[in-house]
Order: C-alpha cells, then sequence, then structure tokens
C-alpha cells in the first residue's frame, strides 16, 4: 500500500476511555506524522474543541461522564464544530447502523486494523486540507 504524505499540520483528536487504545492509536497517528490530542471522553473532548479544530475526529462511543452519543449530538449541534468530520470506533455488531445514525463520515470496528485506521484517516485530514479552513 502507497501511503501519501501527511498533509502539514493536519490535526486528529482522539477521544477514548481506554488508556491503551489512546496510546498505541497516539503512537502510531504521530509516527505517520500526525499531530494527535487525545481526551478520555466526550466532556474532556469539548473543552479541548474550545481551544483546538482538528482536520478529525475519532470518537468511541462506550465511555463514562459523555458518551460518543452525547458527543456527537452536541457537536451536530454547533455549527462550527458540525463540519469537523468524525469517525466513530466500536465494537458493537453493525456499527454502522449506529453510524449512519450519527451521522458520522466513517466507522472503524474495533479491535482497530492498524492500516484501516491510516487510511481512514488519511483520507478525512487530507480532504480537509485540500480546502480552505475557517
Amino acid at each position: 500500500m502507497v501511503v501519501s504524505p501527511v498533509p502539514s499540520k493536519a490535526s486528529v483528536l482522539l477521544v477514548d476511555d481506554d488508556l491503551d487504545i489512546r496510546e498505541i492509536v497516539g503512537e502510531v497517528l504521530t509516527d505517520a506524522g500526525y499531530r494527535v490530542v487525545a481526551a478520555s471522553n466526550g466532556a474532556e473532548a469539548f473543552d479541548i474543541l474550545g481551544s483546538c479544530h482538528p482536520d478529525l475526529i475519532l470518537l468511541d462511543l462506550n465511555m463514562p461522564v459523555m458518551s460518543g452519543q452525547q458527543f456527537r449530538k452536541k457537536q451536530l449541534g454547533d455549527a462550527e464544530l458540525a463540519s469537523i468530520p468524525t469517525v466513530v470506533m466500536t465494537a458493537v455488531a453493525r456499527p454502522w447502523e449506529l453510524a449512519d445514525e450519527l451521522a458520522s463520515a466513517d466507522v472503524l470496528a474495533k479491535p482497530l486494523d492498524l492500516a484501516s485506521l491510516l487510511e481512514v484517516v488519511g483520507r478525512y485530514c487530507h480532504a480537509r486540507r485540500g480546502r480552505a479552513r475557517p
């Protein structure tokens, strides 16, 4: 597989309550050239979005404090944040149904396949970097 160079300063907000997943995915994306900011739940992610507008959000669904579903509904209610593509990461059966319900850009099934992760992240970060951002 040929991987395109990472767009300059492409950033990803990684939202997952599992520390191991945050560390592994964060390391893989950082090694691939992305800037990664991580949050352990939806509420923490919203705090981060106050000062950071990533090119992509990777969102777990089953989290304490504020679930991925709650985060996504709140995100969609904010005109500025709604435009950030969000990829759902989940281990639920039939993840596409839930992803469609949440109007997510894509879905990654857990356990994560790292090649698929890099392909999906690259696709959305290249698309965002290819057009002007506010």
